[in-house]
């Protein structure tokens, strides 16, 4: 299933790692920022830094006992 831009409405994929297309995300943040989020966020992902509540999210307790991925 595809997203839609937060921005505009045109559809993302939905592999993409953020919600917005590559027009709007320069038009917001501009050509370097945006290649710098595009970049980190996919490490993140690469990673498994990112979280979307899935089966294989592990939910755990912090300090504050606020519940968090």
């Amino acid at each position: 299933m595809a997203k839609k831009c937060i921005y505009c409405g045109t559809e993302v994929a939905s592999s993409c790692v953020i919600d917005f297309c590559e027009r709007c995300g320069v038009g917001v943040f501009g050509r370097k920022m945006f290649d710098t989020i595009i970049r980190n966020m996919e490490e993140a992902r690469d990673n498994g830094d990112l979280c979307h509540m899935t089966n294989t999210c592990e939910i755990v307790e912090d300090p504050l006992g606020l519940k968090r991925c």
